[in-house]
């Protein structure tokens, strides 16, 4: 397996799956130069990606200051498929389907047989364990996992995670796409069901929903608590600085001492998230979550968060200049 990739314009990337995140890497993808094969088995999929591509792209353009010939450039570096045949000439391929390992794993199957076996293949799991998912592949030292964050044009976020069966070459090779799409990629040196991020949230969302269930405040109120105080320093630093800066491992040491026994060590899913899953909840996507919403304040709420992840970027870019790749 060769350590490098060909040249942005010339590397072609396979995204696997394009739901919400699929269509975001997609864009990301494009927005960056990259030739693009985007399969998925929903003939629908492909119409939501090219709307979602198609502001993605503009977006670049107005927040990025990417060359404005980019919104019509992109379409000609993009092909639709729904024949894995048609993955042979991909350089990587990034998969994104649904989170269930055993769907995953015949995804990876049905990749194997077609593409070069020098291709890096990353699945884009929030959870499932890497060395889980690699037990079922021919060629286990080129899987990885890559995991992305909405949205995923503009977030500088991304997770790569290596199973225990992962090379050397593969994380290489995965570090080097991930800077040329403008991120600022973290390597996990061991895998973790969660990997960093999401165990971080996980216990947090436990928690919040632990308040709800023993009245301490209502969603509403812990939602604009977290609001207030974490989205203060989240955006400028992790947990380790924000003690540094407000006191430091001693006074923290004092303080978290009487409350940590209070804190939920729950196995099992808390009662309000597993009744709203029951109604098949889906928060913005269908008007159910949290909160209700009707289609202008689902619209609404989704257009701030994309405002506020350009804000987040720019001022991110200002603070933290990324690597050269």
């Amino acid at each position: 397996m060769s350590n490098k990739l060909p040249s942005i314009s010339e590397t072609t990337v396979a995204v696997v799956g394009l739901g919400l995140l699929g269509r975001g890497i997609a864009t990301c993808l494009l927005g960056y130069g990259f030739r693009v094969i985007g399969y998925d088995r929903s003939s629908e999929a492909y119409v939501t990606a090219r709307r979602y591509i198609e502001q993605g792209i503009g977006e670049l353009v107005e927040h990025a200051n990417f060359d404005p010939l980019l919104k019509q450039a992109w379409k000609d570096r993009y092909q639709e498929s729904q024949c894995f045949d048609d993955l042979a000439p991909c350089d990587f391929v990034i998969e994104s389907v649904v989170e269930d390992a055993r769907i995953k794993q015949e995804v990876f199957s049905q990749i194997e047989k077609v593409v070069g076996l020098a291709v890096p293949i990353a699945s884009n799991t929030s959870a499932i364990p890497i060395t889980q998912l690699q037990e079922t592949c021919q060629h286990p030292e080129r899987f990885l996992g890559m995991h992305w964050a909405e949205p995923a044009h503009v977030t500088r976020f991304l997770e790569l995670i290596r199973g225990e069966q992962t090379s050397d070459e593969t994380v290489e090779i995965s570090v080097a796409l991930a800077r040329r799409c403008g991120k600022d990629p973290v390597v996990l040196a061991k895998d973790s069901p969660g990997f960093i991020v999401n165990r971080l949230a996980y216990a947090m969302y436990r928690e919040a929903l632990l308040l709800v269930e023993e009245g301490v405040a209502d969603v509403e109120m812990i939602d604009r608590s977290f609001r207030n105080a974490c989205g203060l320093w989240a955006t400028m630093c992790g947990p380790f600085r924000w003690m540094d800066l407000t006191g430091g491992p001693a006074l923290y040491a004092k303080a978290m001492k009487p409350v940590l026994p209070t804190l939920s060590s729950a196995t099992k899913l808390p009662d309000t998230l597993l009744r709203l899953a029951e109604k098949d909840a889906q928060g913005i996507l269908n008007g159910q979550g949290f909160y209700d919403y009707t289609p202008k304040e689902a619209e609404q709420a989704e257009a701030l968060f994309r405002k506020h992840a350009w804000n987040v970027r720019q001022l991110t870019d200002e603070y933290f200049p990324l690597e050269e790749e």
